[in-house]
């Protein structure tokens, strides 16, 4: 592999993905899933993942469009569904949101978003408990490292397969699993409003930041050494301080110590245990 090359072997990340879900989901009893599906490249990329690993027929997709979601993301939600031949429910968020917002005229889009993505994932829990299912998460390793993404909406799930790879990385998988050409094409975009696009939200591309977070993390290259590569002091302070003041969204919530064997600190819960029978 080259200095700062994210190419991965996909066939190998291929089958360690595909184990990881069968395992996890397994691992306490449970046999299948339900994922929200945006028409996007993540989300299309997990659908794909769970139906090669538990079968197309435990795979459940929940369609979650807003009002000013955009038709083409709902077209290729479909594609995705016709292709796997998945189960899929039509759950809008708009009634719920709508109504949230009714006595809060003057939130902002970003308030909006995040209700929206809660909504969603309000809609997906709701759908493990009455099915019995655990919840994927869809959210990558760019979104997670940037905190791009709402705590307990988009980012919350029981089991992530793809939150360790790089969204440019997701690209590539997509390419090698044969994800539909329609979905890698199209600018990335959460649909939370019209004209949304990722890249326009971050104020720089996926690619331009993930070369970045790759050095940072993948290589722990200091400061200079990072902008002898040629990036820019700017843009090297603005995503450092996306990535640590976002920890905390990758954290369980801290919990004050006054025990011996606090939660979350202390030991781990049952997940590295043996089977539940």
């Amino acid at each position: 592999m080259k200095p700062h090359d994210l190419h991965l072997d996909y066939r190998l990340v291929e089958a360690i993905l595909i184990p990881f879900i069968r395992n996890e989901i397994r691992k306490f009893g449970f046999g299948s899933v339900v994922l929200g599906l945006s028409g996007g490249i993540d989300s299309a990329v997990v659908c794909e993942l769970a139906a090669r690993a538990l079968g197309a027929e435990n795979v459940l997709a929940l369609l979650m469009p807003y009002k000013t979601s955009s038709q083409e993301s709902l077209d290729h939600a479909h594609l995705m569904v016709e292709r796997l031949g998945i189960s899929y429910e039509v759950t809008p968020v708009t009634e719920v949101v709508d109504a949230f917002f009714a006595t809060r005229p003057d939130a902002s889009r970003l308030r909006r978003g995040n209700v929206m993505a809660r909504s969603r994932m309000l809609c997906l829990y709701d759908v493990s408990a009455r099915d019995g299912r655990l919840v994927l998460g869809t959210s990558n390793k760019t979104e997670l490292m940037l905190g791009y993404g709402t705590m307990f909406g988009d980012m919350a799930s029981a089991v992530n397969p793809i939150g360790d790879l790089y969204k440019t990385q997701l690209f590539g998988l997509a390419r090698h699993l044969g994800i539909p050409a329609e979905l890698i094409d199209k600018p990335p975009s959460a649909d939370l409003w019209e004209g949304q696009s990722d890249e326009a939200d971050l104020g720089f591309s996926y690619e331009a930041v993930d070369r970045l977070l790759y050095m940072m993390l993948e290589e722990r290259m200091e400061r200079d050494a990072i902008l002898s590569e040629g990036i820019e002091p700017d843009f090297y302070q603005r995503a450092r301080k996306m990535v640590v003041r976002n920890q905390y969204k990758r954290m369980m919530p801290v919990i004050a110590k006054l025990s011996s064997r606090t939660p979350g600190i202390d030991f781990r819960y049952a997940r590295d245990w043996q089977e539940v029978r």
